[in-house]
């Protein structure tokens, strides 16, 4: 067996073992079935586990980006670990980071956050963190985001282009005006604004505020079906509020797309289901999840000397609930 001194190299990950050691090593240990024990590797400075906050588990969107940090991670001695954060909810958030820290996790990825700016530097300064489809700059942790009001522009652009005018928006009620800016549902409510303004159609910007939910979605959609003149077209914030859109619509009678078109945000597995296939603004979760991992790591090694902010370019990925407005 090798020396104590070349083993600990191996398993804290250090340098000067080389590949054929660590390969050795590796191979010894697994013909023993030795497991480190987390908590003595704590002491020696690092765990290697990250932990990953999400919100709404329901949402399908976020399962992307959880798929891009694991498979970032995959050739890693990482171990990533999830807390639910609760949707839209402040307290089980804290929790949740703060059970993170308290078991001393290398670094942490927040999806999503509805926490406060003052709270989110707390937990950075703690900890090694990136946040996750949070808008905004901050000087203690790093940024991924897509670029929202652009996605809701090249949205709003083709349903325009199909013909459409009458182009309502469900969006997700933001209570809390502090952070409003930073929240992607408030982008792509601020892109659509912007979008139809930009083609015109000012006079027929209808914004619904619900929440980004199925429950949000259909909610919104009885709303708009009880218009004394409905849309033509409904973009809605995600994908999940598709989801009750297409269930209301369903109900009520009314044909997607021969009646209304509806598109979503996110481009989920659900959107490219055969039977539903949902026309949707593609942002990339996978390539999100694995920018976040990278930033994270190299926060962690100490290689990033600057905050880093990332905006991915979405695109728009057309199916069968939109086509032109019935004659």
């Amino acid at each position: 067996m090798e020396s104590t001194t070349a083993v600990s190299k191996v398993l804290r990950n250090a340098y000067g073992a080389s590949p054929e050691m660590r390969a050795k090593v590796r191979r010894t240990i697994d013909e023993l079935g030795y497991r480190p024990l987390a908590a003595a590797r704590g002491l020696r400075g690092q765990t290697y586990t990250i932990g990953v906050m999400l919100p709404d588990i329901r949402n399908p969107f976020f399962p992307e980006i959880l798929d891009g940090i694991t498979g970032r991670l995959a050739d890693t001695d990482y171990q990533v670990f999830l807390g639910p954060g609760g949707c839209n909810d402040e307290k089980a958030e804290a929790r949740v980071t703060e059970a993170m820290i308290d078991r001393g996790m290398d670094g942490i990825v927040l999806i999503a956050p509805v926490s406060s700016r003052a709270r989110l530097e707390h937990i950075a300064t703690a900890v090694p963190t990136v946040v996750v489809g949070r808008h905004g700059h901050s000087s203690v942790y790093d940024t991924v985001t897509d670029d929202d009001v652009a996605g809701a522009a090249v949205l709003v652009g083709h349903l325009t282009g199909l013909g459409h005018r009458r182009i309502a928006h469900i969006e997700h009620h933001e209570t809390d005006p502090t952070r409003i800016e930073e929240m992607p549902n408030a982008q792509r409510a601020d892109g659509y604004r912007r979008a139809m303004r930009a083609h015109g159609l000012a006079e027929e910007i209808d914004v619904v505020s619900t929440s980004y939910t199925q429950q949000g979605g259909y909610e919104g959609a009885r709303q708009l079906l009880a218009r004394p003149n409905r849309p033509t077209a409904v973009f809605a914030g995600a994908d999940i509020v598709a989801m009750g859109v297409l269930e209301a619509f369903a109900e009520a009678g009314v044909s997607v797309p021969d009646d209304i078109s509806v598109a979503g945000y996110d481009n989920t597995t659900f959107a490219s289901f055969g039977p539903i296939s949902l026309t949707s603004v593609d942002q990339s979760g996978h390539e999100i999840g694995a920018n976040a991992a990278r930033l994270l790591v190299e926060r962690i090694a100490d290689r990033l000397k600057s905050p880093v902010q990332i905006k991915l370019s979405p695109t728009l990925v057309p199916r069968r609930t939109t086509a032109r407005p019935p004659a």
